[in-house]
């Protein structure tokens, strides 16, 4: 009987410990108060409401937030909410980019292949085509191979340099 007893009392002791436990970590109202005005901000742009999704962004994108940095660089890309800006666009997936974000570097390879906000610069694009294709993302691999055709052997050379120089700066 007394067995019987003690996974109850147990099972209950730790439902009313666990919510003062977590109170008194204090896990960041912050963190989750981002997470939900980031979710708002998905709310508002599946609406076609991008100004809205902008406001929100914008200051998490300014926070550091890469997720958001790399929507405010589509969003400036192509014109949502926004005039489109590519050299703002830019901006955002540089910021993204350099924190490692593979779909920022993607994007970027993008902008530098086809000159949109930055001069047309295919060692550029290789370059960050490569480092985004070496953590899996996408279509890198291919974009990167694709553009490697319209190259120069020095200029794959300088492209394969800048690549490995940014990943072991970077501890990838």
């Amino acid at each position: 009987m007394k067995k019987l007893l003690v996974l109850p009392v147990l099972l209950l002791a730790l439902l009313v410990a666990s919510p003062a436990t977590y109170a008194g970590r204090n896990y960041g109202k912050q963190d989750f108060s981002e997470h939900n005005r980031y979710l708002k901000g998905w709310y508002s742009y599946n609406k076609g409401d991008y100004e809205a999704a902008l406001k929100i962004w914008e200051p998490l994108a300014e926070k550091g937030l890469t997720s958001a940095q790399v929507i405010l660089g589509k969003m400036y890309a192509k014109g949502q909410g926004v005039p489109q800006d590519y050299k703002t666009a830019v901006k955002w997936y540089k910021l993204a980019a350099e924190r490692g974000y593979a779909d920022a570097q993607s994007k970027l390879g993008a902008m530098h292949a086809k000159g949109q906000g930055v001069p047309q610069d295919y060692v550029r694009a290789h370059m960050w085509w490569s480092i985004s294709a070496l953590q899996g993302y996408g279509d890198a691999k291919k974009n990167r191979n694709i553009v490697e055709e319209k190259m120069s052997p020095a200029q794959l050379e300088t492209a394969r340099k800048l690549a490995r120089e940014w990943m072991e700066k970077h501890g990838k």
